[in-house]
């Protein structure tokens, strides 16, 4: 009879082992996955801007740059690019002034900023800049198409029109 007993209390035992891991199984909480559209929002940092040659091969472009990128989650947007150590310059110059020296003038031509409204093609990867306003006149009110990606918690941006094509540049969220 004790034989009976213990075997009756081990079969309990593996039985009450097993619906605990089962249960364990089923509570287990999914991991939250997030879409590439819900991580664009945000500032992000220029980390690099890059050139791919003829080879294929990717190098900085024009020795460097640096900027921000903008997207509010709202549809607005905003991109500054500067040349690298823009800022570090004895340069000084009045704004909205119509007599500024040639020396000033090549220097802002290294700052390209626009603002506009942004839109995600669904299923493509592809967000529409609709430019508001851009440092040049020509380039306001256009609409322009950037195809992103993201390595790990780099953002990847590239044009998709053919003349800025080999640019690819790299965000990390500020």
């Amino acid at each position: 009879m004790k034989l009976n007993n213990n075997l009756f209390l081990l079969i309990i035992v593996i039985l009450i082992f097993g619906q605990s891991c089962k249960e364990a199984e089923t509570k287990e909480v999914p991991k939250e996955t997030v879409s590439d559209v819900e991580r664009l929002p945000g500032l992000w940092k220029l980390q690099a801007m890059e050139q791919k040659d003829s080879l294929g091969n990717w190098s900085e472009w024009r020795g460097g740059m640096q900027g921000y990128l903008l997207y509010d989650g709202d549809k607005n947007m905003a991109l500054h690019l500067l040349k690298k150590d823009y800022e570090k310059t004895d340069l000084r110059f009045p704004n909205f002034t119509d007599t500024i020296a040639e020396a000033a003038l090549k220097h802002l031509t290294g700052s390209y900023i626009y603002i506009g409204n942004y839109k995600i093609l669904k299923g493509k990867n592809i967000v529409e800049h609709k430019r508001l306003s851009h440092s040049n006149p020509g380039d306001w009110g256009k609409t322009v198409q950037r195809r992103f990606s993201f390595i790990g918690d780099t953002l990847i941006v590239q044009p998709v029109e053919d003349k800025n094509a080999s640019l690819r540049l790299k965000w990390l969220k500020k």
